[in-house]
């Protein structure tokens, strides 16, 4: 993907992200393994390996980054699921600990 389809796709100005970043966006992931180059071609595909980091950071910054970071702002709890899932229930447990680390580290009251 070059740098003008990575700033639609982000709805970056031209200014934020230009061919050079992603030249560096491209090398570090091809550094850490996440994406490799098909053939002699420009273009890249995820690793196996690369693709599951990719979904557990998504994972994690949704189920269990961002409501920690909301419920840092003292607004009203919430009520958590109506019909609660085993995954549900390890998402809590995740947001717990975090939470625990977060106020060992004085990040949240």
């Amino acid at each position: 993907m070059a740098a003008p389809q990575v700033r639609l796709r982000s709805n970056q100005a031209d200014s934020d992200y230009r061919p050079r970043r992603a030249a560096y966006d491209l090398k570090k992931l091809r550094g850490k393994e996440i994406v490799r180059r098909i053939g002699q071609t420009r273009r890249y595909q995820s690793t196996s390996s690369g693709l599951k980091a990719m979904v557990a950071l998504v994972v994690l910054r949704n189920k269990a980054i961002k409501p920690l970071l909301a419920a840092a702002q003292d607004l009203r709890p919430s009520r958590g699921a109506q019909n609660p899932r085993p995954l549900d229930r390890n998402y809590e447990i995740i947001r717990t600990a975090m939470q625990v680390v977060f106020q060992e580290l004085g990040l949240a009251a």
